[in-house]
Formats: structure tokens, C-alpha cells, sequence
């Protein structure tokens, strides 16, 4: 039976809080350098997470959405696509698109406010999606369009709980099921959609229940157990590829976690949530649960982890350096790359801004 037949009411684990293999539970066949390389960019994207946050709080970057806490589920999904394969974002996917190719520097400058860094043009990365959920018909349609035109490529789309009460969401995986596309749905279920709780936003008793209506599979996993994400997001992968008979290729799956910080930097998730929470969810944290895992198998030890945090904080601290040492986009970038061709109002839009800087000057526009 594959895992993807798995109850969706049922949550699949291959981790135990404590770095055990649960038992009965099959450990993904990784090669040594691969675990390693899965640690290592959790703990890149944890270490990169916090720089980035103190970066906002400096006034070096703008709104930034923190990622703490989501790490497993971001590169366990990622590393089970191949390089042909489309990753669909939203907004909180640093460590899925670093996996799939983009520099941290690219992911830096992009909430800097600088739009070159969302160029993307040698990358199977789609843009940044802030609105919610509309990049899952975008995701539909992509593996609409690869049917057509008889590809193998396979799109991993992310979105959060919230997205799930958005209309896209249904659209967009009906789509999936009617059409039969080879995309893969990864909810990040993070409990919170800024500071509405999991269970305001469905009676659902979970939301990979809901791939039923569509006629896919769906499956719960662990969103903190990076084996478990890995496992269960090879498998949907190869059926979005090959396909599997009597079986659609798309596939939901709901990958519980927690967001350990702000939705942004511009929230406070004190107001709507208790420290105890946090806490009792912070017992999960994936990357010691990895780190443990990999030490019972002799594969790291005390040596090499602090050589492995060296590297980190290095690349992280150099790809800051290079972010910032680019010269700041102009205002005209605002309005350059919003259309291919950019509509009138647009052009009144940056005529008024235009304005606005010769009459006052940019300094007093700033203060």
C-alpha cells in the first residue's frame, strides 16, 4: 500500500519527537550526504529566519514573514522534486525555493523592496504569491498546460490553512482532480492564518480530508518530521509523474506544524496566542529531532554540527553582505514589473508619484 492510501484522518510519522523512528515506520532511502544535506538547510534556513527578523527590526529590510518552525516541511517537500519539476510559492517558502535554486540573496533583496530579486528567469520557481491562495489555480493550470503539451514536470504548490477557506483553494484543486494534472497541493498547516486558529477556519476534521470532494487522495503528515514530509512528498510526486492506475495524479497534503514567530514582523502573536503553546510546540522542533536521528546513526557527532553551524552562519552572513552591497532600486521599479505592459492607470499611478518627489523631495516623503 502506498502512503499516499493512507486514512486522511490518520497523520504519517517517521521521526518521534525524540529522534526515534517510530515503530513500524519505514526510514526514507537516503544516502548519508543527503540526510546531512537535509539537516544543514534546516538549520540554514532557521539561522538565515533569525538574521533576517533582526534585519527588520534594524530598518534593513522590510515586512519579512518568519519561517521558524516550518523548516521540515519546507525542504523535505522540496528535495523530493527533480530539477524540471515547478516549485509554486507563497510568501513563506525561503527554505523550499533555496532547495529548488534561489540564493538566499535573491529571497533577501526581494523583501528589501528590490524586484530584481524575484527574477527568476533560469529557475522552475514561480514569483512570490502574497495574495492567499491564488497561486493554487495557477498551479492547476501549469499541470493543465504539461498535460497538453506532454511534459513530465511536476508543480508543488504551498499555501497555508487560511488559504483553504479561500475559493482558489476549491477551484483550484477541482481543476486538479477534473483535469487530472500532475501537481501536488502541500498545505503548510501552521495553526494560525495571522490570528485565526486552525479550527475557525473549518469543521473539517482535518484538511487532507478534503481531497475526497475532488476525487484525489490527501494525507496528513507530521510537518515536523522532515523524513515523514520527504516520504510522503516523494510518493505524491511520483504519482503526479507516472501516474498509478485507478488513481488521480494530484494529491493534498496537509503537513502540520507551527509558525514559531509573527505572521510578519508587523504582527504581534502575542495578542492571540499563549506562550505555553508556543512551547508545547516547540518540543517538536524538527531540526534537534533531525540532528538526534542523525547522531544515533553515527553520521554527525560534536564536530562536525559546529562545522556544519560554522558554514551556516558564514554563507548566511555573506549572502546579508551581498543583498545590501547592491545599489537600491529606484522608485520606477514599483511599477515596471507589475504588468508586461503597463496599463494606464499604473501610468497615472507613477505620474503622481513623479509629482509628488519634485514638489517635496524624497527626504520629506521619507520621514
Amino acid at each position: 500500500m502506498s502512503v499516499l492510501d493512507t486514512d486522511p484522518r490518520e497523520q504519517v510519522q517517521v521521526l518521534a519527537e525524540d529522534g526515534s523512528v517510530v515503530e513500524g515506520a519505514t526510514v526514507p532511502d537516503l544516502s548519508e550526504e543527503e540526510f546531512v544535506e537535509m539537516y544543514r538547510t534546516m538549520k540554514l534556513a532557521r539561522h538565515f529566519d533569525q538574521r533576517a527578523v533582526s534585519l527588520q527590526r534594524q530598518g534593513r529590510m522590510g515586512t519579512y514573514p518568519p519561517l521558524s518552525g516550518q523548516e521540515a516541511a519546507q525542504v523535505g517537500s522540496a528535495m523530493a522534486l527533480d530539477d524540471q519539476d515547478w516549485l509554486v510559492p507563497s510568501y513563506r517558502e525561503h527554505a523550499a525555493s533555496y532547495v529548488h535554486g534561489l540564493t538566499l540573496e535573491g529571497t533577501l533583496r526581494y523583501w528589501m523592496g528590490d524586484e530584481r530579486g524575484n527574477k527568476l528567469d533560469d529557475l522552475n520557481i514561480f514569483p512570490v504569491a502574497v495574495p492567499i491562495a491564488s497561486q493554487v489555480p495557477h498551479a492547476a493550470g501549469l499541470g493543465m498546460a504539461a498535460n497538453y503539451n506532454d511534459t513530465d514536470e511536476v508543480f508543488m504548490c504551498y499555501f497555508g490553512d487560511g488559504a483553504t477557506s479561500e475559493g482558489d483553494f476549491h477551484e483550484g484543486l477541482n481543476f486538479g482532480g477534473v483535469f487530472d494534472t500532475p501537481t501536488v497541493f502541500f498545505c503548510n498547516n501552521n495553526q494560525w492564518a495571522i490570528s485565526v486558529p486552525r479550527e475557525k477556519q473549518t469543521a473539517s476534521e482535518t484538511i487532507a480530508q478534503k481531497a475526497i470532494a475532488y476525487g484525489m487522495d490527501g494525507v496528513q503528515v507530521d510537518g515536523m518530521d522532515p523524513l515523514a514530509v520527504y516520504k510522503v512528498a516523494s510518493a505524491a510526486v511520483e504519482r503526479a509523474r507516472n501516474g498509478e492506475e485507478d488513481k488521480l495524479r494530484p494529491t493534498l497534503i496537509e503537513a502540520v506544524q507551527y509558525r514559531y514567530g509573527a505572521h510578519t514582523t508587523a504582527d504581534d502573536p502575542s495578542v492571540y496566542r499563549q506562550d505555553d503553546e508556543v512551547e508545547e510546540w516547540k518540543a517538536k522542533d524538527p531540526i534537534p529531532r533531525m540532528e538526534t536521528f542523525l547522531r544515533d546513526r553515527g553520521i554527525l557527532d560534536d564536530e562536525r554540527v559546529a562545522d556544519i553551524t560554522e558554514s551556516v552562519e558564514d554563507e548566511v552572513a555573506a549572502a546579508i553582505e551581498t543583498a545590501e552591497g547592491f545599489t537600491r532600486p529606484t522608485t520606477d521599479s514599483m511599477f515596471e514589473h507589475v504588468y508586461a505592459d503597463m496599463p494606464e492607470r499604473l501610468r497615472e499611478q507613477k505620474a503622481y508619484l513623479d509629482r509628488l518627489r519634485s514638489d517635496h523631495g524624497d527626504e520629506e516623503l521619507l520621514e
